[in-house]
Parts: C-alpha cells; sequence; structure tokens
C-alpha cells in the first residue's frame, strides 16, 4: 500500500476509479483506506467475487467473520427474495418468516380477550406474557415493567401527559436537538400546557457528537425531566446515556430514552444506561408495528395515566389503553428469539441476545467501515454522521442534485435508500438541511449490498443512464 494508485488507471467493477474521483495527482491508497473491511460472509459465489473490484484495487483485506453467516440469516426473509437491496431498515426492517408465521399463528388459533378460563383467553394472556418476558430479556428489564402500546410515539405521549400532572409553573425540562421529533413534540406540548421552561441540548454539526456539558450546566433542582435519544435515527449518533442519566440524577429529573433506533443496534441494559423510563420500536429490529415502554418498577408504580374506570390499577396493564394486539405480540416474542438465534447458541435468552448481538454489531460496523469508505471516494457527496460512536445509519447531502432525484435512481435500479429527514425535525433544522439520504444497515445486509450502493450511487452522480 505504500506506491501510490494512478486514479486515471482503470479498475474492475463495480466502479472505477477515474469516473468516481476527477484529481489531477496520484493519490495514496493509505490515505483514502484507514481500515481493514472485514469479510462478513465466509463464502461467496463468483458474481459476488466480481463486484469488489474496487475495494480489491483499493488494497481492503478481506477476512472471514466466521461466525455470523448472513446468508443463512438472508433465507430468512421472505421479501429479499425479489432481489432488492435494502437500506431503508432506519424506518422498519424486513420482516422474517417466523416473525409473520407467529403473527398468523396467533391469528389462527382459539383467540380471545386475555383470561385463563377459555382456552382462547389463555391463548391471548399467554401471549401478552411471552412478549413481556421477551422484550425484559432483550432490554434487561424485569418483564413486569414492560407495556405495549400502538408506538413509541403513542407511549410518550401518554407518558408526557402523565408526568406533566406534576409539573409546575417555574419548572424546567431539558430536550435534545439531536432527538426525532417524537421525544421532542410531546414534551413541547406538555411544557407548553404545563407553563414550564423548556431548555436545549445542541449538537455540533461538524462532529454530530452531542454537548453533554451543556446537558450538565443546565441542570438544577428545578429540573423535572432530561429526553434524550439513545441513538439518533438521522445522523446515528449514540451520546453518552449513562454519563447524562448520573448527572440529572443528582437533581428531581427524570431521564426519558427514545430507544427506538438504538434499540436496532445495541446489546441494550436499560438499568445500566440509568434510563428512568425507554421507548423503543419492535418493527425496527424485525418485528411487527407496535411500541414498547418499560421503566422503574418503583417509579410506574406512582404515576397514574389516564385511564378507563373498570381498568385494573396493576401494573404494566394501566398505562395500556383497550385490548393488546395479540398477535403482533406473538411477533414481538418471535422477533427476539429470531435475534438470540442468530448465532446458535445455548443458554438463557439473555445470554444468546448478548452473544448474537455482539456478533451482529461486529458485522454491521464492518459493513459500515466499507460503505464509508466507497462514499469518500464521491466528492459530490457530503456524509453528516460523523460521531466516533454511532450506528450504520448514514445521512447524506449531494452537492448539485437533491437527495430525492438520487433516491428515485436507486429505487429504479433496485436499491431501497429513502430521502427526506425522516421526522428528525431538529437534527435537520440543525444541520441545515431540508432533506437528505439515508442508508442504514440490518442482519440481512451484505457486502454485495454496499457494492451494489456505491456502483449505482456513482453511476448516478456522473449522470449514467440505467
Amino acid at each position: 500500500m505504500g506506491e501510490p494508485v494512478e486514479v486515471a488507471e482503470p479498475v474492475e467493477v463495480p466502479v472505477e476509479l477515474a469516473e468516481l474521483v476527477e484529481v489531477a495527482e496520484p493519490v495514496e491508497v493509505a490515505e483514502l483506506v484507514e481500515v481493514p473491511v472485514e469479510l462478513a460472509e465466509p463464502v461467496c459465489d463468483p458474481a459476488e467475487a466480481h463486484s469488489r473490484g474496487i475495494f480489491e484495487r483499493l488494497g481492503m483485506e478481506q477476512t472471514a467473520t466466521q461466525r455470523y453467516d448472513v446468508t443463512a440469516v438472508r433465507e430468512q426473509f421472505p421479501s429479499l427474495r425479489s432481489g432488492r437491496a435494502h437500506f431503508d431498515a432506519p424506518g422498519g426492517t424486513q420482516t422474517p418468516e417466523p416473525v409473520a408465521r407467529a403473527v398468523y399463528d396467533a391469528l389462527a388459533a382459539p383467540l380471545s380477550n386475555r383470561g385463563r378460563r377459555t382456552q382462547a383467553e389463555r391463548n391471548a394472556d399467554d401471549l401478552v406474557r411471552g412478549a413481556r418476558a421477551a422484550m425484559g430479556d432483550l432490554l434487561g428489564v424485569d418483564a413486569g415493567t414492560v407495556a405495549f402500546g400502538r408506538s413509541a410515539t403513542a407511549l410518550t405521549f401518554a407518558m408526557s401527559r402523565t408526568l406533566a400532572q406534576g409539573w409546575r409553573s417555574g419548572d424546567e425540562i431539558i430536550l435534545s436537538r439531536l432527538d426525532h421529533d417524537a421525544n421532542v413534540g410531546p414534551w413541547l406540548l406538555a411544557a407548553q400546557r404545563s407553563g414550564v421552561d423548556v431548555k436545549w441540548a445542541d449538537f455540533d454539526p461538524a462532529t454530530g457528537e452531542l454537548d453533554l456539558a451543556t446537558i450538565a450546566d443546565q441542570l438544577s433542582g428545578r429540573t423535572r425531566l432530561v429526553a434524550l435519544t439513545g441513538a439518533s435515527n438521522l445522523i446515528g449518533t449514540q451520546p453518552d446515556i449513562a454519563a447524562v442519566a448520573g448527572a440529572a440524577h443528582r437533581t428531581p429529573a427524570l431521564v426519558y430514552v427514545d430507544g427506538v433506533h438504538h434499540t436496532a443496534h445495541s446489546f441494550v441494559d436499560v438499568p445500566a444506561l440509568g434510563a428512568d423510563l425507554y421507548v423503543c420500536s419492535p418493527y425496527k429490529f424485525l418485528g411487527p408495528h407496535c411500541g414498547v415502554l418499560t421503566g422503574r418498577a418503583d417509579l410506574l408504580r406512582e404515576l397514574t395515566p389516564d385511564k378507563l374506570r373498570p381498568s385494573t390499577d396493576e401494573t404494566p396493564e394501566r398505562f395500556e389503553l383497550g385490548t393488546l394486539p395479540y398477535e403482533l405480540l406473538a411477533g414481538v416474542t418471535a422477533a427476539v428469539d429470531f435475534l438470540a438465534d442468530l448465532v446458535p447458541g445455548t443458554g438463557a435468552r439473555r445470554d444468546r441476545l448478548r452473544t448474537s448481538l455482539g456478533v451482529l454489531e461486529e458485522h454491521e460496523d464492518t459493513l459500515r467501515k466499507r460503505v464509508e469508505d466507497g462514499l469518500a471516494l464521491l466528492p459530490q457527496v457530503t456524509v453528516h454522521s460523523r460521531a466516533a460512536r454511532r450506528t450504520p445509519t448514514l445521512f447524506m447531502t449531494f452537492a448539485d442534485r437533491p437527495a430525492e432525484q438520487v433516491s428515485d435512481y436507486l429505487e429504479t435500479d433496485g436499491i431501497d435508500a429513502p430521502a427526506g429527514t425522516f421526522y428528525a425535525y431538529e437534527p435537520a433544522r440543525r444541520l441545515g438541511v431540508d432533506s437528505g439520504l439515508r442508508i442504514g444497515l440490518a442482519p440481512y445486509s451484505t457486502q454485495d449490498d454496499i457494492d451494489r450502493f456505491i456502483t449505482s450511487l456513482g453511476n448516478c452522480l456522473r449522470g449514467a443512464d440505467l
């Protein structure tokens, strides 16, 4: 890698460096590639090997990560048989067959409102108990603290109304400009109705890093809430939640964590994070469309949410409005089991999740580095995902064309990479953009997907016709 490589020299498919990068001087490969890219798949077919030409010419080492068999994982996803490359996981992952089957089986069996008298009632009750236990294992919490709702947004709105019952004029809350609006809008409305002052934690657009010092400086005896994302759904930044919680808990403040994006890419331990309340969405990690809330058991017992008069006062049921979607809860359990079995093993489900999600994080991080190295060859691209600790989610804009045009081109080429700001209202305003292209990786993402994306994006930016 010490010898310079002339950019003008033609390279094999999927892309040619001479067409992607216009430079006058030779480029040292070592300046472009800082880390080797590991091959996540232990084997590949000849076509896939051929498509790696650009990265081989760059001298990237390809070694096998034997423990993660992405080919076997992909075989469980019926939607992937279309051949499309999916980079839309931050908006919702594809669904594995065992999850879809669990939903079907729940609906096909006798099913009624939950109870313990009839078989239909017992089936419903067992599905609820099973889903609470599964999410307890995934999040590292007691199953009795797990509540379900229509979505993380709906659960946050409900919790904002509940917490605001104890707020008074002159109290303060701290919100983050890094967050999805689901963890901003509900609190702004609650603050407005309660006469509470809102303070903001900012992030640096140049680095994507949240200013933790600002949060610490703004905490006081009047602070009632710090609402913060576990990971930005727009640029992937993963702030130090435990540090924020440690500072916040020296005041009366509660820490509410939006874990929707975080849960999809981390082995979560809610108590270790220091979160008093935590929400997530199973459809971001291979499950069905619903929301999950958990929190400290003592806190949940103290809170008095709005509910119907005949509804139980027991927790977590009193935080669940109406009849639960039992079939979706069956899918939640199946999704957690699927994640636990990504790497075959034995032992308790929580332990298997620790192993599987650790290996998955390595797989996704390897692919993230690969796509970042490919994007570095495209001078027209500005990547806004820059934090030191971040998920495999990249948000980018383009010097000479709107993101929607790029997204349309990719879609025509069989690649799903959406454009927009994805309800990240405050982060987009802080970045000064009204739209961008977002790509995200998932358990079924492959090296070939990355190469297809870089190839197609390079063709699009050169103005090539499909």
